[in-house]
């Protein structure tokens, strides 16, 4: 598929979501269109399955007759193969062309109603796994999905309508599935989340980060690395991180994350899916990270993170007998939760592991406990390998400067911390900043190859690090002061000078002008 044909269908997907929207807010619209093709990729996998095991019965699954008795025998063997191998079932009868064409049927004295059948469908797909090693996998996907909502219409009539013609132009898209090297869905699923968290204004911080930090992180914790064995976002929002990471290696052995949005955690295991990721290779959990992780007894080999900045959280002091803060000595305050979220990291991370998180300028430079655990981290653990500036403006929903700390519990460079202040490489846009392809492969391979540029990075030593009470404010390490050029102050009277003499004769030439003309002079 061309790049032209990818922006065709990614616009297609937006033309059909907007037909949605009606009174409807950002994050209400996405979920019904998000769900309704997660509903046609679950179908269309399970029939080219289906195919592939009856080719030899020189029939499709379409052509089955579910009330006969061979037909029985069929669904019964599929069922059971596509469970192990899919983690769900849908008969031919539930699959989303076959709703889409009664939802559309034009037949007289034939029903074209579908809402009942599609919530019985969406219902079954959750049921074919109870029992499985898929349930908790496909467990309520579609709960906020509710088609009786009067926000897709004032009666069942008019919602049915609604729905029935998004289901029409979302069956005429072909999303490729045979062509298993291609990932056109998952890109185009991809596009449409971002698309959704540019207009969801402050909450899109909670379900994504902008492709290009993105990029960045993964980037940093594959360096090195073609194989990972796990990777680990424990606020993974979307999922979209831990899938930018796969991209990064030829190979990711399992997927772990923890989402507190019970809407966004449902959004993250559909995005798994839909990227092929199998469903025992990934596991999502939906909980508090930080009060109730799910994952405790786990080390993963790279973690990455964009907690939401400054969160308030408990600072229970029980939670100084957890071994995740436990050696610290000190909590993160409860107004800002940005060094738990480092912490929580740390304690999961392999020992020859990377982590990579985003968090606000402040965990750089703030005194009290967080000073105290910064500290530690570097005098004690010696565990910070780099700190990364970024511009501000770059995020959904606030505008403030941000920084990455990278993290390895056995460092290359055991003797300094690179520094790297990128705020000042992005492309502007209406209403808000991004990064470029040249500003993150400056970033990469700045810290890739610990280069010392000028007013751009910095190796600071452990010794300077120290000096500076262990301050990690950007500006102390890379001086990007521009001396100004000095004005003639000379020059600059006469060009003054000249530029009077110019409107004297100018206001000569309009006086005689006006004068010619018998009109009052303007001055």
């Amino acid at each position: 598929m061309s790049e032209d044909q990818k922006k065709q269908l990614e616009q297609q997907l937006w033309n059909i979501a907007n037909t949605l929207r009606g009174k409807m807010n950002a994050d209400e619209f996405r979920d019904y269109i998000l769900g309704f093709i997660f509903f046609k990729y679950l179908s269309e996998k399970m029939e080219l399955y289906a195919n592939e095991i009856l080719q030899y019965d020189d029939i499709t699954y379409k052509q089955i007759n579910e009330e006969s008795t061979q037909g029985k025998e069929y669904l019964e063997v599929i069922h059971e193969e596509a469970i192990q191998r899919l983690g769900y079932f849908l008969k031919p009868s539930e699959l989303f062309s076959e709703v889409a064409k009664k939802g559309n049927a034009d037949v007289e004295g034939a029903s074209n109603f579908i809402l009942e059948d599609l919530q019985r469908i969406l219902n079954n797909i959750q049921l074919s796994t109870m029992g499985f090693e898929s349930e908790e996998d496909f467990d309520n996907l579609f709960e906020d999905m509710d088609l009786n909502s009067t926000k897709l219409g004032k009666t069942p009539e008019a919602r049915n309508q609604l729905i029935s013609k998004v289901l029409a132009h979302l069956d005429k898209i072909d999303f490729k599935l045979k062509e298993t090297e291609l990932d056109v869905l998952g890109d185009a699923y991809e596009y449409l989340i971002a698309q959704f968290a540019s207009g969801a204004g402050k909450k899109a911080g909670e379900f994504y980060t902008p492709q290009e930090v993105s990029t960045v992180l993964a980037k940093l914790v594959t360096t090195d690395k073609e194989k990972l064995k796990s990777v680990y976002d424990p606020t993974c929002g979307s999922g979209s991180l831990l899938l930018r990471v796969a991209k990064e290696v030829k190979e990711v052995g399992n997927f772990y994350g923890q989402e507190l949005n019970r809407t966004t955690y449902n959004l993250a295991r559909m995005n798994m899916i839909l990227h092929d990721v199998h469903y025992r290779k990934f596991d999502i959990k939906q909980e508090d990270t930080l009060e109730h992780p799910q994952h405790i007894e786990q080390q993963f080999e790279a973690i990455v993170a964009n907690p939401p900045f400054s969160a308030k959280w408990s600072a229970n002091p029980l939670h100084m007998s957890d071994d995740r803060f436990s050696q610290y000595g000190r909590l993160a305050p409860s107004s800002k939760a940005d060094f738990a979220f480092v912490q929580h990291m740390i304690y999961h991370l392999a020992e020859n592991g990377s982590m990579a998180i985003v968090l606000p300028h402040g965990v750089l430079f703030r005194g009290g406990a967080e000073a105290h655990i910064r500290q530690f981290l570097i005098e004690d653990k010696n565990y910070l390998d780099a700190v990364i500036g970024l511009p501000a403006n770059i995020f959904y929903g606030t505008s403030i400067p941000t920084c990455i700390l990278v993290f390895k519990k056995c460092r290359e460079s055991p003797d300094d911390i690179l520094f790297i202040d990128a705020s000042n490489d992005y492309e502007r846009a209406k209403t808000q900043n991004y990064l470029r392809k040249e500003d993150v492969d400056k970033i990469i391979s700045t810290y890739r190859e610990r280069q010392d540029l000028e007013k751009y990075s910095h190796l600071a030593s452990l010794e300077e690090i120290k000096e500076n009470d262990f301050n990690l404010n950007i500006p102390r390490y890379i001086d990007t002061f521009e001396v100004e050029e000095k004005v003639d102050l000379n020059e600059t009277a006469k060009k003054i000078k000249a530029i009077d003499q110019d409107m004297e004769s100018i206001d000569s030439q309009l006086k005689a002008y006006c004068n010619e003309l018998e009109i009052e002079t303007p001055f």
